[in-house]
């Protein structure tokens, strides 16, 4: 009786040592669990509403207008790797050429007019957070501009322009619970060398929201004319983490529980 015991602290010793380096992680999701074929996109033509990758699913509309011409608004998903198209046809192109996680697959993600970007777990938990970068085409109409959307910086580089992404926390009762900021483009720098576009994949520490039920985002932007922001309403994310503990804590669980069996 004792060495089974013994073995099982051992058994529960060894998996918080591998939870605490790294060495098993479990994303709550990654777009890697999703089929597509090379250099294809996912948009929700097929009318499903929303795609699930992971203990996640992501909300989707899609409009048929009639005449060859649609819409969709929330998230889809790509594994284009083309970094040097631009303008509308390159939406579903990631500027970094292909996912976080190490696979080809990424979301992008596109604010329109019913209902944001949105996450919605399968449980409550606390998220660490997620990757994100930008699109073409909202790249390349902030560095160049475009017929809709002005150059950030202006023709001088002095305009003080800027694109942020905006994640909000949800509980299971809908209510907020927080919001954090992450600017992909910002060109608020007195000094003109340190304005950036983002085209690398970037980490949003998302802990400081606690415990969520869903992500909602939005796209705020410093061009906005008189029908709304210019800017393409565009960003792409990747790898959605959960907070450490929470990995640790399941895993405890179930080793305790079998112990409890033994």
């Amino acid at each position: 009786m004792l060495s089974r015991r013994f073995s099982g602290y051992c058994a529960l010793c060894a998996l918080v040592v591998l939870m605490l380096t790294g060495v098993i992680r479990a994303d709550l999701a990654n777009f890697d669990d999703l089929t597509l074929a090379s250099q294809g996109y996912w948009n929700g033509s097929d009318g499903s509403g929303g795609f699930t990758s992971g203990d996640a699913m992501f909300n989707n509309s899609f409009t048929d207008w009639g005449g060859g011409v649609t819409s969709w608004e929330g998230f889809a998903y790509s594994n284009i790797t083309d970094t040097a198209a631009s303008g509308f046809g390159a939406q579903y192109n990631a500027i970094t050429g292909g996912g976080q996680s190490g696979s080809a697959n990424y979301g992008i993600g596109f604010v329109g007019w019913a209902q944001p970007p949105t996450i919605t777990l399968t449980a409550s938990t606390i998220v660490d957070g997620l990757y994100v970068t930008n699109n073409n085409y909202t790249y390349y109409s902030m560095l160049n501009g475009d017929d809709w959307a002005k150059k950030f910086g202006g023709s001088s580089g002095d305009d003080e322009d800027w694109f942020a992404l905006t994640v909000t926390g949800k509980d299971a009762s809908e209510s907020i619970v927080g919001a954090v900021d992450f600017y992909l483009a910002d060109y608020r720098f007195s000094d003109n060398s340190q304005d950036y576009i983002i085209d690398t994949w970037q980490f949003v520490d998302l802990s400081s929201l606690g415990i969520v039920k869903s992500l909602e985002f939005t796209l705020n932007s410093s061009d906005v004319g008189d029908f709304g922001m210019n800017t393409p309403a565009y960003f792409v994310i990747d790898t959605v983490v959960p907070e450490p503990a929470t990995i640790i804590l399941m895993a405890l669980g179930g080793v305790l529980l079998g112990r409890k069996r033994m």
